[in-house]
């Protein structure tokens, strides 16, 4: 997605444009209202965030301007304005969604998704995963390559699902926290680099060929053998 996020607050600003680009989406960022409206209404966006307390233009005035210029970009509210009111009046400005601060980038991710989905065709629900010889049943719940069964723990399972989903993409330490563990902080333990490790030993060494791979100061990716 290209993503246009209107916020003020720069330590905010920061984490959602790292957390966009670590996911592979491309975003724009103004820290004013007006520039925010001049970049909406010039540029296309698949998706906005705004906030709704901004310097020069307020988010509603801002969202307003938008729709009343025929621009139907899918925009959510970020904000600490959280009264029904609030929420009510933000939805008729014209806002798809409205999300209050503190806020995990993980479900801000989720419903700039559910955005996204709601514009593009209804695409089928995958059931089998699969990179070369490796192949996930993800009715079973089983994992096998070369026609071997591999036995992998509910988490390992986790792990290696959302590697798959993501062939060829480095994977964060932070991303893999979010979305295998559900940590919305740094645990300070090695947790992703121990069971990277268990899924090597499960996934690659018995079959002499790497698929799962260290991005040194990046992540993880996995694809086929080289």
């Amino acid at each position: 997605m290209k993503v246009l996020l209107v916020e003020d607050d720069a330590s905010t600003a920061a984490y959602v444009c790292n957390g966009l680009r670590e996911e592979g989406h491309e975003v724009d960022h103004a820290g004013r209202g007006a520039l925010g409206l001049e970049l909406a209404l010039t540029r296309p966006y698949d998706a906005a965030v705004v906030d709704r307390m901004l310097p020069d233009l307020d988010g509603l005035s801002l969202l307003k301007a938008m729709r009343a210029a025929g621009k139907r970009t899918p925009a959510i509210f970020l904000t600490a304005v959280g009264g029904v009111d609030d929420r009510v009046e933000g939805l008729e400005a014209g806002a798809d969604d409205y999300l209050l601060k503190p806020f995990a980038f993980s479900e801000l991710m989720a419903r700039l998704n559910a955005l996204a989905r709601r514009t593009t065709p209804e695409r089928r629900e995958e059931t089998v995963l699969a990179i070369a010889d490796l192949e996930m049943n993800l009715i079973s719940r089983t994992v096998a390559r070369a026609g071997q069964a591999i036995d992998l723990q509910p988490r390992e399972f986790r792990l290696l699902e959302f590697m798959m989903r993501n062939r060829g993409r480095v994977l964060t330490r932070t991303m893999l926290l979010e979305r295998v563990w559900q940590f919305h902080f740094d645990p300070k333990t090695n947790v992703v680099e121990t069971h990277v490790s268990r899924l090597r030993a499960k996934v690659d060494r018995p079959f002499g060929s790497e698929m799962i791979r260290t991005v040194r100061g990046s992540g993880y990716l996995i694809d086929a053998p080289a």
